[in-house]
């Protein structure tokens, strides 16, 4: 009896910690959403904050590094952005990939480059918090077949 009660505690706290070091779905789109509120405000502290400094992303103009993305942010005027269908997926005890749409509404370089994106982002818990390491859009195609981008 004592041997079953042990592994019911053991069990127990075992959920406990990984409930606990789990972020849940809301947490990380809340960074989601930070990241892209800074990027469309053009508040790079704030970006930072929850991009990390040696950051990727892939998109259909090139790779793009840390820098790049500030240099865009500046070349960008966006109006609004709306993020939905947001999942995540834990694979490992430190890293977390999201996937969603967002509309975005607003001009690159003076172009409309507004549009709804499949997106997809990758989060490492670093120092305590979580930060986006990679991060990957694509503008979906119109119900005709034709990329309106």
């Amino acid at each position: 009896m004592k041997k079953y009660i042990a592994y019911a505690v053991t069990a127990f706290f075992a959920t406990i910690a990984i409930s606990i070091a789990a972020p849940n779905k809301e947490a990380i789109m809340a960074k989601e959403n930070a990241a892209w509120q800074a990027f469309k405000d053009k508040k790079t502290d704030d970006f930072k904050k929850v991009v990390n400094a040696e950051f990727r992303g892939v998109y259909a103009e090139g790779i793009s590094d840390m820098q790049k993305e500030m240099d865009d942010m500046k070349k960008w005027d966006m109006k609004s952005f709306t993020i939905s269908d947001y999942n995540i997926v834990s694979v490992g005890a430190d890293t977390i990939m999201s996937t969603y749409k967002v509309t975005v509404e607003g001009t690159f370089d003076g172009k409309d480059a507004s549009g709804t994106f499949n997106a997809g982002s990758v989060w490492k818990m670093e120092k305590g918090g979580w930060k986006s390491i990679f991060h990957t859009n694509a503008k979906t195609e119109d119900a005709t077949g034709a990329n309106p981008g």
